[in-house]
């Protein structure tokens, strides 16, 4: 839990380095979001006069589904003392309670922005939820169960090989991610245009504390879903159960690249590409929602595809 939560900051510094790199600005340090969270700490919380006890909650809500959720994918070692607890479908559950938390707090100080904000939230997770799902199924089939070290330690065996349905499921998962992180193309994370923001109309009324939790749970998130990737379609360097010292240092080393590897990649594909239309975001998650089903067909008329 404390190796997600020093990292996930510095993988947002990362990406940002590395996108400012390859438009050719010297870019800020890597450290900067944890600088910013631990300004934003100091700083005095601002409320509105009709501001329920659900804004001043959800954002520590919101934190600890999130955290939670990234601490319980196998990020160095499978095996480890709350891996019978790493299930992908609670990780999807966590996931979609700090989503259902985040809108009704952008929706309970009643402006404009938040709402706008919330429903489109909630028309993405409407596609993003069922094709995370459908993911799960896929990789529950061919690893026989749910929990990640097994996922984990069948997908890194020579047994699995490559297969068309783990092609389609690893594509849909990348097009999940970038819809459930608000990264280009779905939305853009550095702008506060009101026709195009989706997770920025929702925080705007935070400040202080409060919103140094949403940033850190947003940091915490884009960390989940590169480990995830990582985790399962790349499981290689992983450290078994009980295994020695310099082998959970090399794992850990091995996972330290795999996430640079990922911003790297993440910084590219940003940097390449445009924003697309909010009316266009349906047919983008409806692709990885086809893909994901397309894979489990697969699966269901032959475990060889």
């Amino acid at each position: 839990m404390a190796l997600v939560i020093a990292l996930a900051p510095v993988l947002t510094g990362v990406v940002r380095k590395m996108k400012a790199r390859l438009m050719r600005r010297r870019g800020a340090s890597i450290l900067q979001p944890w600088r910013d969270i631990l300004r934003l700490m100091r700083k005095e919380v601002v409320l509105a006069d009709n501001a329920s006890w659900l804004f001043r909650v959800a954002p520590y809500v919101i934190f600890a589904a999130t955290w939670v959720a990234a601490a319980l994918v196998p990020t160095f070692a499978t095996g480890l003392q709350f891996s019978w607890t790493a299930d992908l479908i609670a990780i999807v559950a966590l996931l979609g309670s700090a989503r259902f938390f985040l809108a009704l707090a952008g929706m309970d100080v009643g402006t404009a922005f938040g709402g706008i904000g919330s429903s489109r939230e909630m028309m993405i997770a409407t596609l993003a939820e069922p094709a995370m799902l459908l993911i799960t199924f896929s990789l529950a089939l061919i690893a026989g169960s749910t929990q990640l070290s097994t996922i984990a330690e069948v997908m890194a065996s020579p047994a699995v090989g490559l297969r068309v349905s783990l092609g389609m499921a690893l594509v849909a998962m990348v097009m999940v991610a970038l819809a459930e992180n608000a990264r280009i193309p779905v939305d853009n994370p550095a702008t506060h245009l009101e026709l195009t923001m989706v997770h920025e109309a929702m925080v705007l009324e935070y400040s202080g504390r409060h919103l140094a939790m949403i940033e850190l749970a947003a940091a915490l998130k884009l960390l989940l879903y590169i480990s995830l990737i990582a985790c399962v379609f790349a499981p290689w360097g992983i450290a078994a159960p009980g295994a020695a010292p310099v082998t959970y240092l090399t794992a850990t080393l091995a996972y330290l690249a795999k996430l640079t590897l990922g911003g790297a990649a993440l910084a590219a594909f940003e940097t390449s590409i445009a924003k697309m239309r909010v009316f266009r975001v349906p047919d983008f998650l409806g692709a990885a929602l086809m893909l994901g089903l397309l894979g489990t067909l697969l699966l269901f008329v032959s475990r060889g595809l």
